[in-house]
């Protein structure tokens, strides 16, 4: 039983160790302890990257794991969850919340759900909260921020970033120089726009109303455009 509570995936940032959400958490996590133990060797130094699910972990129990992957020299660098709970227990340990190319299990529940496979997509990061200052959040493809990006934030996408409340951070879209790539926020004054190679910054004055909005380069230089 205890084999069956969480799964090992190497990465390109490291270790992906997926807990059990079904799982009892003390159980869980000493299972995996013990794992670590007997394959030392393999574990090694190694950069661990923990995705809990939609499972809520509180901090004393994220803060309890970090400690219990240090003593036998591992590193915790991120948690990936769909709980709130959770993102807040690892922002506050100042742990990352997104990889790119890496999203919770819940993502693949959904596609067991019958997905059309006609249907072609992009790999890309949803995040469920607003972004705070200091944060950062990386992605090699699209970024969805259900929430505000506030100012002092950053997101770099090498596709789309689409923030559902208000963009008032730095962001770049298509960092890898995908002048495609687009910006939509429902209120648009980041801090630092960019798009590929291409650099805008909002005007000091006060702006109008609030109001969706899409920013895209045409014609050599970023345009915004109601959304």
């Amino acid at each position: 039983m205890q084999e069956q509570a969480f799964a090992i995936k190497g990465v390109r940032d490291g270790l992906l160790i997926s807990l059990d959400p079904t799982a009892e958490w003390g159980a869980a996590v000493a299972s995996l302890a013990a794992r670590i133990d007997e394959q030392s060797h393999f574990f090694a130094g190694a950069r661990i990257i923990v995705d809990v699910g939609e499972r809520p972990v509180p901090k004393y129990e994220l803060t309890s794991l970090k400690a219990l992957l240090e003593r036998r020299g591992l590193t915790l660098w991120a948690v990936l969850s769909a709980s709130e709970t959770t993102a807040d227990s690892a922002d506050a340990l100042d742990l990352r919340t997104s990889v790119g190319g890496i999203v919770p299990a819940q993502g693949e529940r959904e596609e067991e759900a019958g997905i059309d496979p006609e249907e072609i997509g992009t790999a890309g990061v949803m995040i469920r909260r607003t972004l705070r200052s200091g944060r950062t959040v990386h992605s090699s493809g699209h970024v969805m921020v259900y929430g505000d990006v506030n100012p002092g934030a950053e997101i770099i996408a090498t596709g789309d970033v689409v923030v559902w409340g208000r963009l008032r951070g730095n962001v770049h879209a298509g960092a890898e120089g995908d002048e495609d790539a687009v910006v939509c926020a429902l209120d648009m004054t980041p801090t630092q726009l960019r798009i590929a190679g291409y650099i805008v910054t909002s005007p000091p004055e006060k702006r109008r109303k609030p109001r969706p909005e899409v920013a895209l380069v045409r014609d050599g230089q970023i345009v915004v455009e109601a959304w």
